[in-house]
């Protein structure tokens, strides 16, 4: 998915379709509530990742709603949050008998820090001030050499500990991941170098 790293028009990393994050993005009234949506999607994190191929922002339209293709990936979408839900907040609360409500509230604090935790982790690693952002005509004729350029350029990583690391799930490693997307992430700081 980073195909396009951070070029405008063509990255749907950028932002997320909620959020303007460079002045080369047009601004629009909606970005007012800007920190509230992100404060939401931080909230919601795992739910956001699991809707975010289906490009809400440009597939809302009544047009677009009405395509078959799209209305059965929202479905599988739909289904797959569910079955979650249902499982992080039915199944296994009632499996602890009377500490349903511990067990409740145990899962959504977790899953609560785990969103934030992955979202600023993430965040980060591509929003940071002095990652660069492209405009679309920069990318024609572009060759593999300035794609990687671009990769190194359109990211950026955290430092910090290996426990750190191992905690972001290597994520830290964002130029890695973005160069690398196929290897596996414990072996992102082997490449780093």
């Amino acid at each position: 998915h980073h195909t396009y790293t951070n070029v405008i028009g063509k990255d749907n990393d950028l932002g997320y379709g909620i959020m303007r994050v460079d002045e080369d993005q047009r601004w629009h009234p909606f970005h007012l509530g800007q920190p509230l949506w992100n404060f939401i999607n931080a909230c919601f994190f795992e739910y956001g990742i699991a809707a975010y191929d289906l490009e809400l922002g440009k597939n809302l339209s009544k047009r677009r709603r009405k395509d078959p293709e799209f209305r059965a990936r929202a479905r599988a979408v739909g289904r797959k949050i569910r079955k979650q839900v249902l499982k992080d907040y039915v199944i296994h609360p009632l499996l602890s008998g009377p500490s349903f409500l511990t067990t409740l509230a145990a899962t959504f604090t977790a899953n609560l820090v785990r969103n934030i935790w992955t979202h600023s982790v993430i965040m980060c690693g591509h929003f940071p001030e002095g990652v660069k952002v492209f405009e679309r005509r920069s990318i024609k004729g572009e060759t593999r050499g300035q794609w990687y350029l671009r990769q190194m350029m359109g990211s950026a990583n955290i430092s910090g500990s290996k426990a750190m690391h191992f905690m972001t799930g290597n994520l830290s490693h964002q130029i890695e991941h973005h160069l690398f997307p196929d290897l596996p992430s414990n072996r992102y700081a082997e490449v780093a170098v």
